[in-house]
């Protein structure tokens, strides 16, 4: 038994010619979400060249959106013609994959419905994913090495850290780690000590012979002297006086 009686149809119908009414109105009214306007009318220049091509780049951006905002539109009254035109020729209601009845209750929710639920080809999400994930899920996958006992060489994480260290388009807001003020804390395993253990051996350095002990007044030598650690009286006077 058709489970739809005459009043539903005609309540759905309602609904579908507001919708296409909407839609036409939609699209008409903003000229086609501006597309029907010339870039150079746009612009209000005399030329579609402009002096600076950042303003191309970003009236080309809108341009793009605007044409995916009007597809979108276009169709969905598509959807809506194709709804109405199957309510004239009584196959409005049917599921064109296996011929059943679409379920009221599904008609109310999606008047343009053309499968029942067990054939709708859209639930289905589909398992593909980009083939970059392949590689950089996890990140550094193919080459990271931490997870390995056994190995604690050059990975692809460590020359990742060398480019980074000089600079990226990130942000703190946007870092990976959690209250970070500093754009010299916010790479990854920022606070990792690069080439030594200890801070102390960063900047203690001797000759060829063993001999002849200077310091390298580096980053790690400043944290050394600013927090007191070790031996206090490691050069004081020519820190305080470099101030």
């Amino acid at each position: 038994m058709d489970p739809l009686n005459h009043a539903n149809i005609q309540h759905l119908k309602r609904r579908l010619m507001e919708e296409r009414a909407e839609l036409e109105q939609r699209i008409g009214k903003n000229g086609h979400y501006g597309l029907s306007d010339s870039y150079r009318d746009s612009t209000g220049d005399l030329s579609g060249i402009d002096n600076h091509p950042g303003d191309a780049g970003t009236e080309m951006f809108e341009r793009s959106k605007d044409i995916a905002l009007l597809e979108k539109e276009a169709l969905r009254l598509e959807r809506v013609d194709a709804a109405l035109l199957r309510m004239e020729t009584g196959e409005y209601g049917h599921c064109v994959s296996c011929g059943k009845f679409i379920p009221y209750e599904r008609l109310e929710a999606l008047p343009t419905a053309i499968y029942c639920i067990e054939h709708e080809p859209r639930q289905y999400n589909p398992e593909r994913r980009p083939i970059e994930e392949e590689v950089l899920t996890p990140p550094f996958g193919r080459t990271s090495l931490d997870e390995r006992d056994d190995q604690n060489g050059f990975d692809g994480e460590d020359a990742w850290q060398i480019v980074e260290a000089w600079g990226s388009s990130n942000s703190p807001a946007m870092a990976e780690g959690n209250n970070i003020d500093d754009y010299s804390v916010m790479a990854i395993e920022a606070d990792e000590n690069d080439g030594f253990v200890e801070p102390l051996e960063s900047f203690l350095a001797t000759d060829i012979t063993g001999k002849n002990v200077s310091i390298v007044r580096n980053h790690a030598y400043r944290e050394y002297i600013a927090n007191n650690e070790g031996d206090s009286l490691l050069e004081p006077e020519p820190y305080l006086d470099e101030q």
